[in-house]
């Protein structure tokens, strides 16, 4: 760059500057730079820079529209919809229909199933419109590959965690499902496979081999502890559902927690 400032100074009118002018190229190639770099280092500092999160969050068992828009403004990247009649945020077809569409093409729409039978999955898909499943299912990979392979939607398998043994059947998941959910494991005798509020030990995920398998992160999120829970386990998805609901009402989401968990996930 100083190479053109010196031809610049050796012109004819500036000839008077004999010995000088290559200094003066210099530092006017110098001040060019140091405009330059102010400049770009305005732009990537700017508060209005909005830079892509590294942690992205689904919030599931949305049950009202003003809800799912809560969800959508504070910049959540899917929804779930809960289909399971045990569940306080269990929704009839009729009215996750009318939520899918409210969300179309804003947010990804997931679908929560139970232990499916092909008939209600059937009846599911032609009332509600969605982009993915995420399922709870024990009857092996298999099963995973089935429901896949009928619906033709993505399928997020859950897998229930507590200690690293829970792990065993990721192998076989990774090969048949689009993506993996790791949950805590409910307690025997509970009625709900998760939103239970429950945490496991995140370390224990350590042992997972997950390769290029996207995968989420479930169990006990609160907008306190996800930045920690994002820190230990480098989940690139977080999801939640009991952890941004009102003190002491199930089911019943809180604008404010939900606001400040997406806070928290972006910030992580």
């Amino acid at each position: 760059m100083s190479g053109g400032f010196v031809a610049l100074f050796n012109l004819a009118p500036l000839g008077w500057l004999g010995p000088y002018a290559a200094l003066l190229a210099s530092g006017a190639a110098l001040l060019v730079l140091l405009v330059a770099t102010w400049l770009i280092a305005d732009r990537v500092f700017s508060p209005d820079l909005v830079l892509p999160a590294r942690c992205q969050a689904k919030i599931c068992g949305i049950t009202t529209p003003e809800t799912l828009e809560d969800v959508i403004d504070g910049g959540a990247t899917h929804v779930g919809f809960v289909f399971f009649e045990k569940s306080p945020r269990h929704l009839s077809f009729e009215a996750a229909a009318a939520l899918s569409a409210q969300a179309e093409g804003r947010i990804s729409r997931v679908g929560l199933v139970v232990e499916p039978s092909d008939a209600f999955l059937d009846d599911l898909l032609a009332a509600v419109e969605l982009d993915m499943l995420q399922v709870h299912a024990h009857a092996g990979a298999e099963r995973f590959a089935e429901i896949r392979e009928r619906t033709g939607l993505p399928v997020l398998a859950v897998v229930s965690v507590a200690e690293v043994d829970d792990l065993r059947e990721v192998p076989a998941l990774r090969r048949v499902a689009d993506g993996l959910l790791f949950d805590a494991k409910p307690p025997k005798d509970a009625e709900l496979p998760g939103g239970n509020a429950l945490s496991f030990d995140h370390r224990v995920l350590a042992a997972a081999k997950l390769g290029n398998t996207p995968w989420m992160l479930a169990g006990g999120l609160t907008p306190e502890n996800v930045a920690e829970a994002i820190a230990v386990t480098q989940a690139t998805y977080v999801d939640v559902s009991s952890g941004v609901e009102s003190e002491g009402q199930r089911g019943t989401k809180d604008p404010a927690k939900i606001r400040a968990f997406l806070a928290a996930v972006a910030r992580a």
